[in-house]
């Protein structure tokens, strides 16, 4: 709990957290190493090599004290330094630099101004204009002494050798071990796609690839995949049986009631009637959208021929706003079904019925508002449960139905991947139903 909000800043795909769990080691590692490494080892050897050289200065220095003139201390020491390279000479304190000149990125340089300070009292400045050659000022009794020898006598050259080969080396391991684990992730992503197309309904071509425990994860899915097909398919064609059979009965009693006489039949047949109904609408929430496959289809038009079929039987209904973007997958006759089923829920308990079609980037929504009385939110769930007829909500003296429609219509939404969802109208103040399915 205490590292929670943490998730807020963390990737949330399975390729972004790879990343991490990948990269996080390779730079700590490398941090740790350069921090340790530089900062030990080439401080420290930094820091012994410029005592080194300040003790050799103070040498030099001493014995240049007793001398008389400026020329006949360069021409004591020049004997001595030859081999070491010194370049002694004085000079006025209008050359003195006003401070000490080092480049911002020479770290190194931090450490040798601080040994040379610590162990020559009379150092006035230090210049390190490059990586070759570095100037010290001292004061002497004849005058400001101006010492130049070579930079590497005091630091180790080229420490950024270290630094350059770590990060070429780490970013090209780390990008070789980057495509090794894409692919390694490649097939877990593919199944993953597959499965949520196969929850909309789609059936996408698929083989086991990848890890041994991917290619079992695969396998799994693929024979859960035949067994539902099998299980579907075997539905539909009891249900297509059931249909058949209860049909013929209902059509035999139709035919003996219509030799009855008028005030007997009527009630009768209405029986019939209502029976051959509940049927109807119980098979079409069995099959739920097994029927036909999804294609690429527009939802637009979609959406307008249900408007103009709904018109054309006399309902009150118009298209109110529609959003133009790219075809999306869907399974026609289930969608129509589903707007029909809204459609006539929204002219049966009320007067006006409008149908819009928006877009996002990822997702398209159906939406049909009316002007009826509303449902309460409390409501909304128990509106979509099979065989519920909602009293208080709606006033069934206008309905026909036995509680299936909005079941059927919210298992349509759910075989698409989407969802079912009730508001309140902004527009009519009635109930707004929406249908989100995924782009």
């Amino acid at each position: 709990m205490f590292f929670a909000w943490l998730k807020n800043y963390m990737p949330r795909s399975l390729y972004g957290r790879a990343a991490l769990i990948l990269i996080s080691p390779v730079v700590t590692l490398q941090l740790v190493v350069s921090v340790v490494f530089i900062q030990r080892h080439f401080e420290g050897v930094t820091e012994q090599m410029s005592r080194g050289v300040a003790l050799e200065l103070r040498y030099l220095l001493d014995e240049m004290q007793g001398l008389p003139t400026q020329a006949g201390a360069l021409n004591a020491v020049r004997d001595a330094t030859e081999s070491l390279n010194y370049d002694f000479s004085y000079v006025s304190d209008a050359q003195l630099p006003a401070q000490d000149l080092r480049r911002w990125y020479d770290f190194s340089g931090i450490v040798v101004v601080r040994s040379l300070n610590e162990n020559l009292q009379e150092l006035r400045r230090v210049e390190m204009p490059d990586d070759r050659h570095i100037f010290v000022y001292t004061d002497t009794k004849l005058g400001l002494l101006k010492i130049g020898f070579d930079r590497p006598r005091v630091s180790a050259t080229n420490p950024h050798q270290l630094l350059v080969n770590m990060l070429f080396f780490g970013v090209l391991m780390t990008v070789i071990s980057f495509f090794y684990l894409r692919n390694q992730l490649r097939p877990i992503t593919r199944l993953g796609h597959v499965a949520e197309a196969f929850g909309r309904g789609q059936t996408l071509p698929y083989h086991a690839s990848g890890a041994v425990e991917v290619r079992a994860a695969g396998n799994a899915f693929l024979a859960m995949r035949a067994r539902i097909e099998r299980q579907i398919e075997q539905r539909t064609m009891m249900l297509s049986g059931v249909s058949h059979d209860l049909r013929t009965p209902l059509t035999r009693l139709k035919l003996g009631l219509s030799m009855l006489e008028d005030e007997d039949r009527e009630p009768l047949e209405r029986d019939v009637e209502d029976m051959r109904r509940l049927l109807d609408e119980f098979l079409n929430f069995a099959s739920g959208s097994a029927e036909g496959e999804q294609e690429l289809s527009d939802p637009a038009r979609l959406t307008q021929l249900a408007i103009e079929d709904a018109v054309r039987m006399e309902m009150a209904v118009k298209m109110l706003k529609v959003e133009a973007g790219p075809h999306v997958m869907l399974n026609p006759l289930s969608m129509r079904r589903a707007l029909d089923n809204l459609i006539g829920n929204a002219v049966r308990y009320g007067t006006l019925a409008q149908v819009s079609v928006l877009r996002t980037e990822k997702t398209v929504t159906f939406r049909v508002e009316d002007d009826g009385p509303g449902l309460a939110e409390d409501l909304y769930g128990a509106a979509v449960k099979p065989f519920v007829r909602l009293d208080p909500a709606r006033n069934q003296d206008k309905g026909t139905g036995v509680g299936l429609g909005l079941a059927i219509t919210n298992d349509i939404a759910r075989a698409h991947g989407g969802s079912l969802r009730f508001s309140k109208s902004d527009t009519l103040g009635g109930l707004r139903a929406d249908i989100v399915i995924r782009a």
